[in-house]
């Protein structure tokens, strides 16, 4: 069991991210803004050429007392939250799967770049949010669970982690790295059926022909993209623009950077006009009053959208 957690957090966040043509609605849309539209914060900016990006300490910089207990018990959850809190998470999802590298990874909305700017407003719920409500929000929708309490032990784990990778970085200032940084919608839209083509050559090796991933016996080791095992629609990543933003810079996995901006947006279409879990926030069992409440000025998503003939956001269990 215990291999299995350790393949699983090494392998876990290797291959997430890593037809008619559709136009998208925001040819004009600067890199990184969706992302800004959905939190209100400060654009990321660019990294200079000569400039790196910011260093989190290091593992052996964890102190050797009660507060580094914590931190290490905040890293554990973080690489294997469904071995380690199950009642929490509905699906096969790990908290590094979309934060690759513990957390620490430019690009990949890392802790140390998300942590110094909350409380922040956030679309999703109206509101401003304090860094452990952004975290609730993770486990229902991205882990299609349920939010374990603000002061719980796994939350004020999960905090000092953050808090602990974010040491020396500026309060307040959006870094470079911050978030997935969106590759700009390709001027001819993007197209699901070039998508699959994409998916096949790039993804189905480790993330299975259906989208849903690989186990090694009862241990996810590639997450699912798509199924009951997979985010919810009410994830951040269900919108195409943020997919696209992760999948180029961070998959196929040592291979970053490579895709271009519309084989990052094709893809990510592919993968997105699936189904998967539903919206938690359904209204009234009705996919179109959801869409428009909370998905029509939500990026570029395809909840409640017909593709191939059939209105997608109709959930799976």
């Amino acid at each position: 069991m215990k291999n299995a957690k350790i393949l699983a957090a090494l392998l876990g966040s290797i291959c997430l991210f890593a037809g008619v043509a559709q136009a998208a609605d925001t040819a004009n849309t600067p890199r990184n803004s969706r992302l800004d539209d959905q939190t209100q914060l400060p654009k990321a900016p660019a990294k200079p050429v000569s400039q790196q990006y910011f260093q989190p300490p290091a593992d052996t910089d964890i102190p050797n007392n009660a507060f580094g207990e914590l931190v290490r018990r905040g890293q554990d959850l973080f690489m294997n939250t469904k071995a380690l809190a199950p009642e929490y998470v509905g699906n096969e999802m790990n908290c590094v799967n979309c934060h690759i590298d513990r957390g620490r990874k430019a690009n990949s909305a890392p802790l140390w770049a998300a942590y110094p700017m909350y409380p922040a407003y956030r679309k999703k719920n109206n509101k401003v949010n304090t860094y452990v409500e952004r975290m609730q929000g993770c486990f229902q929708f991205s882990m299609n669970g349920k939010p374990p309490a603000a002061d719980s032990e796994i939350l004020t784990a999960l905090t000092t982690y953050a808090y602990w990778l974010s040491t020396g970085a500026p309060t307040g200032k959006a870094l470079p790295g911050r978030g997935f940084d969106e590759p700009p919608p390709p001027k001819g839209g993007y197209d699901i059926a070039r998508g699959k083509a994409v998916y096949e050559k790039q993804c189905q090796l480790c993330h299975g022909e259906n989208g849903e991933g690989k186990k090694v016996g009862v241990t996810s080791v590639f997450p699912a993209l798509w199924g009951k095992d997979s985010y919810n629609w009410g994830a951040g990543m269900h919108r195409i623009n943020t997919a696209a933003g992760f999948i180029q810079h961070n998959m196929p996995l040592g291979r970053g950077e490579t895709l271009s901006d519309q084989e990052a947006w094709d893809v990510a279409a592919y993968i997105n006009s699936h189904e998967r879990p539903q919206d938690p926030r359904l209204i009234n069992g009705s996919i179109d009053e959801t869409r428009k409440r909370y998905h029509a000025d939500d990026g570029v998503n395809l909840y409640g959208v017909v593709v191939n003939g059939k209105k997608l956001g109709q959930g799976v269990q």
